[in-house]
Parts: structure tokens; C-alpha cells; sequence
């Protein structure tokens, strides 16, 4: 025959709109609390005053009051927080004149009625202080253009760098290595439109559309397309090397997860992989891209100097054929 039902420490304090039940149970398991006909019926495996075990109870309200109790699992207790349906003061919590033995104050969080009276008017109070300083506040006449104009600029950015991760990808499967050696004539078009693209995010920095910090956005957009327009631009000897490709891939990995942030920030979504993946693929790739930079501007450097020993050589070439021709 089973035993008497053990019941947890329960305490409980009250607003005019909520009730507040605190039950004294940690590492609280497969918690079943429900309301129904106006009483609220608990049970739970937890650790309580009688060890692990499963511990119930059910408490008859004095007034009606929402059928929905909101739960919050703690390590060390469990909070039920109960809508009355009518905003007013109870005199006690129980239907019962007798309060059961197991259901206490909590003093933690109790008020008399006219304290509660005082809060409950300073939270109106505030609420109307805030609703006067946000109608203070000029409204931009301009904030959804100004929204649509960012979604739009992220996404060109992020279909832009798509294509090119894309491209890049298909042909390293198909060619393998060799598609290394031809990736700057490949994609350069479109590299070159996203990074002129790319100056935008200066303008918008300094203008205070974006909250994005200026220093750090110059540095990186120009010293990207430094890289891109002034030394590949110029020196087609470098356009084959096999590092234009890592530069490239890692730049292209980067911004298929910042552009796509940032666009989805402009209309207020947080999608909480694709923020993990915002401020975490960049950790290993920057510092990769980077070293792809420094490799590709050492490659620069030996290049020039390798043509400037052949114009050298040439050069001395032409004086002794002249010199051999006068003689």
C-alpha cells in the first residue's frame, strides 16, 4: 500500500496582478504543474526535505485566477509565477480559511498591501516617464529607407561573395591544383565589384548609419583592396600564384557568414547559429587570411626584386654588346 504523498516547503508572496510560489526542491525533474477548476496541482522528482523523491501538492486559490502558470527551474528550487484574473489584494492565498502546514511566507519577497500599492505606482509612473522621452524623441523620417537601403547592400554583398566561394569550389573539385593558377582571372571581376562595393561600409561608418567602429573598417577594407587594385593590378606575374587563391577563398568564407548577419540585424532577426558562426569562423580565418596576405606580399617583394636583377642583367647585356660594337 502506498504511503502518504510528500509534500515540499512551498512560500509565497503577491503583487495585485501575480502570484509567487517558491518550492523548496533542487535538481527538480520532470516537473508537472498545472491549473485546473481554480486549483494548481504540482509533482516532481526533486531533492527535498525527505530526500530524492517525488514530492506533490495542490493548492485551492481564494480568487480565480489564469489558467497558464509560468515555471523557471533553478539548480536549487522552482519558481511558479500565477496571472490573478482580477487586479486586486488578497487576504490570504487559500480558498481554506487554514493555511497548510507546508505553505509558509516568503518574506524574501513579501509586501504588505500598501507597499505593494507604492510599487505597483512607480512601475506606472516609470512606464509613463518612458512613453513621454521615446514621443520626445524625433522620429527619423528616413529610418526605413535607410533599413531597406543596408538589407539590400548585405545582400548584393552576400550573392556577390556566394558566386565567387561558389565558382572557386566547383573548380577546385573539378581541376584540383590547377585551378590555382588561374583563380585572379576567374573571379576578378567580380571581386573587384564587391570590394568597390565594400568602400560603402566607410561611408556608412562615418555618416553613423552602422554602429560599426570606423578605424577598423578602413584599415581593413583599403588594406584589402590595396592587395586586390594596386599590387595585382599592376603586376600580372602575380595574378597565377597559387596564394591569390587561399586570399580569395578565406576572404570569400569570412563574408558569407558576416553579410548575412548584419542583413538579418537590419530587421531585428537573431538566428543563433549563424551568430555563433559570425563571431567564431573568423578566429581561425583571419589570422590564415592574413599569413595568405604576408605570404602573398612576401611573393611580391621577391618578384620585384627578381625583375629588377633581370632588367640589371639585361641592361649590362646592352652595354657590352655597344661597347664590344665600338671597339
Amino acid at each position: 500500500m502506498a504511503g502518504p504523498s510528500l509534500r515540499p516547503h512551498v512560500h509565497w508572496a503577491q503583487r495585485h496582478r501575480e502570484l509567487y510560489l517558491r518550492v523548496e526542491l533542487s535538481d527538480v525533474q520532470h516537473p508537472d504543474v498545472a491549473i485546473t477548476d481554480n486549483v494548481l496541482h504540482f509533482k516532481a522528482q526533486g531533492h527535498g526535505a525527505k530526500g530524492d523523491n517525488i514530492y506533490e501538492f495542490q493548492i485551492e486559490f481564494l480568487e480565480p485566477v489564469e489558467p497558464k502558470p509560468v515555471c523557471r527551474v533553478t539548480q536549487r528550487q522552482l519558481n511558479i509565477t500565477v496571472q490573478k484574473k482580477e487586479s486586486n489584494w488578497w487576504e490570504r492565498l487559500t480558498k481554506q480559511e487554514k493555511r497548510p502546514l507546508f505553505l509558509a511566507p516568503d518574506f524574501d519577497r513579501w509586501l504588505d498591501e500598501s507597499d505593494a500599492e507604492m510599487e505597483l505606482k512607480e512601475k506606472e509612473e516609470e512606464k509613463i516617464n518612458k512613453m513621454k522621452i521615446e514621443s520626445r524623441v524625433p522620429k527619423d523620417p528616413f529610418k526605413h529607407l535607410k533599413k531597406g537601403y543596408l538589407i539590400m547592400y548585405n545582400l548584393v554583398q552576400f550573392l556577390g561573395f556566394s558566386w565567387i566561394f561558389v565558382n572557386m569550389t566547383v573548380r577546385l573539385f573539378i581541376l584540383g591544383k590547377d585551378s590555382f593558377y588561374d583563380t585572379f582571372h576567374t573571379v576578378a571581376d567580380m571581386m573587384y565589384f564587391c570590394h568597390t562595393l565594400a568602400l560603402m561600409e566607410i561611408m556608412n561608418s562615418l555618416i553613423g548609419l552602422v554602429r560599426s567602429p570606423l578605424i577598423p573598417a578602413v584599415v581593413q577594407i583599403l588594406g584589402r583592396n590595396f592587395i586586390l587594385f594596386v599590387i595585382l593590378g599592376s603586376l600580372e606575374e602575380m595574378q597565377s600564384k597559387p596564394v591569390v587563391f587561399f586570399v580569395f577563398y578565406f576572404w570569400s568564407i569570412v563574408e558569407l557568414f558576416r553579410y548575412p548577419y548584419y542583413m538579418l540585424s537590419c530587421i531585428g532577426i537573431e538566428w543563433k547559429p549563424l551568430t555563433w558562426l559570425r563571431y567564431t569562423v573568423w578566429i581561425p580565418l583571419y589570422p590564415l587570411g592574413g599569413l595568405a596576405e604576408d605570404v602573398f606580399l612576401v611573393g611580391t617583394g621577391d618578384e620585384s626584386k627578381g625583375n629588377k636583377r633581370l632588367h640589371e642583367q639585361i641592361d649590362q647585356e646592352h652595354t657590352a654588346v655597344h661597347v664590344s660594337s665600338t671597339g
